[in-house]
């Protein structure tokens, strides 16, 4: 199969090549292949005639969306239609990532694809808008919600659970928000699982997140505990750190569509938050005694 991916240098797409290593792949990514310019994106289809779109390009900094709702908009809406038309013009598989920010639960919350959603910012919105457009344009498409990703390793990780792995190798004591729940999903494991899902063409939206909810403090002890740091963690209300973009309590999903027609893909996020720390370092964690 021939896979276009957009966004590829980015968290999800260095696992590209490892889990998509059988197929042939057109790996694109800024400044080359800019997805917002239309021209560029039909010249490539053009050029390429991919079976397949993997669709990972958008601008995924909540506070920047916040900040500056038109460049949001652009890169995370009209990039996604220009995608979507060349799909349909030249009969391609769309794979959209969307996110768990689609909603804005209160609580301890996991939320369905039965839910409404009622996006708490304008990154939520702008996604949101993006499913709905890729609904009025394509019959065959897969959108896959994700929430708290994680992956990348010490060259792209430069969200929190990098910057939690750091202050532990280096001893700082960490402060972590403990009233705010989102479903870890590690970027491997998630593109392992559309790999998985998608030959059989049973398109539509789906929520592919690991296991379970946990707080950023629930997060924190983790990582210290996997790595054996005796830095203090301590909890702390959302309302320490402020930021540009309102928060919802909860983005949390659940795989609610997938479980229900068989398909138990993704682990327990403290399972995958493991590999990860370990690839991390490439070293035994606290209390493994493999080599």
């Amino acid at each position: 199969m021939k896979i276009l991916i957009t966004g590829a240098n980015g968290m999800v797409g260095s696992y590209a090549k490892e889990v998509f290593g059988g197929d042939e792949l057109i790996l694109t990514d800024l400044p080359e292949h800019d997805v917002r310019d239309k021209e560029v994106v039909f010249d490539l289809f053009k050029r390429t005639k991919p079976q397949t779109v993997l669709h990972l390009a958008a601008e995924t900094d909540v506070d920047r969306c916040e900040l500056h709702p038109e460049e949001a908009y652009r890169s995370n809406v009209e990039a996604v239609e220009n995608v979507a038309q060349a799909c349909k013009d030249h009969k391609a598989v769309l794979i959209y990532v969307s996110t768990g920010f689609v909603f804005s639960g209160k609580g301890r919350r996991e939320h369905t694809e039965l839910d409404i959603p009622s996006p708490a910012n304008v990154y939520g919105r702008t996604k949101l808008d993006a499913e709905n457009l890729i609904k009025s344009l394509l019959s065959e498409f897969f959108i896959f919600r994700a929430d708290w990703m994680i992956g990348g390793g010490p060259g792209k990780d430069k969200k929190l659970v990098g910057k939690i792995i750091k202050k532990c190798l280096a001893g700082e004591d960490i402060e972590a928000v403990d009233d705010m729940f989102s479903t870890p999903t590690f970027a491997k494991d998630f593109l392992s699982a559309i790999n998985e899902f998608i030959p059989g063409k049973k398109y539509g939206l789906y929520h592919l997140a690991n296991k379970d909810l946990c707080s950023r403090y629930e997060m924190a002890l983790e990582i210290a505990a996997l790595l054996g740091s005796r830095v203090k963690v301590s909890p702390v209300p959302s309302s320490r750190f402020p930021l540009p973009a309102p928060r919802a309590q909860s983005t949390g999903i659940k795989n609610y569509l997938l479980e229900q027609m068989g398909y138990d893909l993704m682990p327990r996020w403290q399972e995958s938050l493991k590999e990860y720390v370990k690839e991390w370092g490439r070293r035994p964690l606290a209390g493994d005694r493999r080599p």
